[in-house]
């Protein structure tokens, strides 16, 4: 890439959000640059959640992470974006005609920027009991990247959200057995995906904690724990996937001199943030009444297109349908 061009938007970060954007952009025959920090496109759910089954993504009655991921791809390659992988922004300095990134590569020079880093770098939420860290990899597993590695197996789930609920219906026809282990009677989970549970084959073993997790031959002896009681559970299982969510660390926007609402970039109705040229899309954003959804992300992406582009070019007409869009 040569470092003297000017990109007319940089999108930063190649998650779902970010990769919808850089399509619109295209869509709207912007001149694009979409920016991973990652090798691979997909973000959290093509890296960390491949296998789960989304349901809230219009059009799809459910898809997987990776077949989101593979789509998302596909369309956006209908543009042909240029897209640099491995490359993290570590710096956004304002310039007379738009904004000079500072990465881990050469700087990068556009004039608007569309954030949709999402939560961030992240990392899985262990757990917090002492255990043979060799287990971590072959029997006990903070991530799903193939069902068919389950197939015929016993699992033990740890969580009690979306994800977890997810992977037991996921893996209910396929794995011997599924055992869902949560602190509280109650699930977090969307309504309908709890109604699906409790209508399931899993067994679930609440208000239990895990207390001890021994290797026993092959297998998994899982020691459960009540909550505010003294019952206890013993589980043998092949395999222990834990989902107690992700830590994630958006450090870097302090640096980029952005208001902040917590560890999110504070927007207003345009997706723009309180430096003119630069948007926020995505769960990286934050607004009154946000619902941090792919759905929702996939919304603000044109938003946040046609708002850039409108400022760069407040002469042009603004497209009212998709229809008079698409080439």
């Amino acid at each position: 890439m040569m470092s003297e061009h000017t990109y007319e938007i940089t999108v930063i970060g190649g998650g779902p959000v970010g990769m919808f954007a850089a399509f619109y952009a295209g869509l709207r025959s912007a001149d694009v640059l979409l920016v991973e920090s990652l090798s691979a496109l997909g973000g959290q759910t093509g890296n960390l959640y491949p296998a789960k089954i989304l349901y809230d993504i219009g059009g799809m009655p459910g898809i997987s992470g990776q077949g989101l991921v593979d789509h998302l791809k596909e369309q956006v390659a209908h543009f042909k974006p240029t897209v640099q992988l491995s490359t993290a922004v570590t710096a956004i300095t304002p310039t007379e005609d738009g904004f000079t990134l500072t990465t881990t590569r050469e700087p990068i020079h556009t004039k608007a920027v569309i954030i949709a880093t999402g939560g961030g770098a992240f990392t899985p939420r262990r757990l917090a009991i002492d255990y043979d860290p060799a287990l971590d990899g072959s029997s006990v597993l903070y991530y799903v990247t193939n069902l068919e590695d389950f197939r015929d197996l016993d699992v033990a789930i740890a969580g009690g959200g979306d994800s977890a609920i997810d992977w037991a219906l996921a893996l209910e026809p396929i794995a011997h057995s599924v055992h869902l282990i949560h602190r509280r009677n109650q699930f977090r989970g969307l309504e309908s995906s709890v109604a699906d549970l409790k209508a399931s084959t899993v067994a679930l073993h609440t208000p239990y904690l895990i207390d001890a997790v021994n290797q026993n031959d092959a297998r998994l002896d899982i020691g459960l724990k009540e909550v505010r009681g003294d019952a206890t559970e013993r589980l043998d299982v092949d395999r222990l996937l834990v989902n107690y969510g992700f830590m994630s660390d958006n450090k870097q926007l302090r640096n980029w001199g952005l208001e902040l609402d917590g560890n999110a970039i504070a927007v207003d109705s345009q997706m723009a943030t309180s430096i003119p040229g630069i948007f926020a899309i995505g769960d990286v954003a934050s607004y009154p009444g946000k619902l941090k959804l792919i759905a929702s992300g996939f919304g603000e992406a044109p938003t946040a297109v046609a708002a850039a582009l409108a400022r760069l070019y407040p002469e042009r007409k603004q497209a009212l349908h998709s229809t008079q869009l698409y080439h």
